[in-house]
């Protein structure tokens, strides 16, 4: 089985275009803005994971999904993601709102129809169980008692089964302290939930813009980078958030009996060599 992973699209109403904190060139310490055509973004890495031989069989897309979570904004997500020709599962992130985005995939059957945006996939050969970790209004995330239980009881029900769980904001700390702070809440309880399953091979991730992973709690947790801009990696205590236009991207998680989870990070579009190739 392969799952394509893509995350913070950040689409936006039609004509609009995000606008990026980039760091000015030096010496000015002020920030600048950049424009993004995030649509632009998203329809490369759809015609990049349908190019794909072999085609993946599901799509995640694991949060902020939009910009500013309006109806205007994931009408055009919908309109974007529609080319893609495999089946799409898509988690909130804090850039989301419920109840437009749970209107604007009513017709794929997988959200339930209140509460949180939780569910299971249960149609392949690695189970797919999907975690809303959003805080209306806030960037940070938070896995509260009632959400922890849901997790835990679901886990529960098939302990024999290969499982991905994917989730907006990753459960640890990265060291770009600025995102650090805008964390997941309760990441020990997660962590203890997690530790009882030993049947999760993965926790796939979005928020950071950049792929990150680190061991967790028995198995390995990662965050994707974004199909449009990257947080810059900077590591220094108390740095300011800023993008970079590193090439976007999007991971691959091939699942099979003889090698188990593997995860493979690719880049969006074509870009020149650094040195001549040479065939032969």
């Amino acid at each position: 089985m392969l799952i394509a992973q893509i995350t913070d699209t950040h689409i936006l109403a039609p004509g609009k275009l995000f606008k990026a904190p980039v760091a000015a060139p030096p010496p000015s310490a002020e920030r600048s803005y950049a424009d993004i055509d995030t649509a632009a973004c998203l329809a490369r890495a759809v015609a990049a994971l349908n190019a794909l031989d072999p085609r993946p069989d599901i799509a995640i897309v694991t949060g902020d999904l939009v910009d500013h979570g309006e109806p205007a904004e994931y009408e055009h997500l919908r309109l974007l993601l529609a080319p893609l020709a495999m089946p799409v599962f898509a988690i909130p992130g804090n850039h989301d709102a419920r109840d437009p985005m749970r209107a604007a995939f009513a017709a794929d059957g997988y959200l339930p129809r209140d509460g949180f945006l939780h569910y299971t996939v249960e149609d392949y050969p690695l189970r797919v169980v999907a975690l809303d970790s959003t805080i209306p209004g806030v960037h940070s995330g938070d896995l509260c008692t009632e959400r922890l239980a849901w997790l835990d009881a679901t886990l529960a029900a098939a302990p024999q089964r290969p499982t991905l769980v994917i989730m907006h904001h990753p459960p640890f700390a990265t060291g770009i302290t600025f995102m650090d702070g805008h964390g997941l809440a309760h990441a020990d309880e997660f962590a203890a939930v997690i530790a009882r399953h030993p049947q999760v091979e993965r926790i796939a991730c979005g928020h950071l813009h950049r792929p990150i992973a680190r061991r967790f709690a028995g198995t390995v947790a990662g965050t994707a980078p974004s199909t449009a801009h990257q947080i810059r990696l900077d590591l220094r205590p108390g740095a300011r958030l800023h993008f970079r236009f590193e090439p976007p991207g999007y991971q691959l998680h091939l699942w099979s009996g003889d090698c188990g989870l593997v995860t493979h990070a690719a880049v969006i579009g074509n870009f020149p060599d650094p040195f001549p190739l040479i065939a032969g």
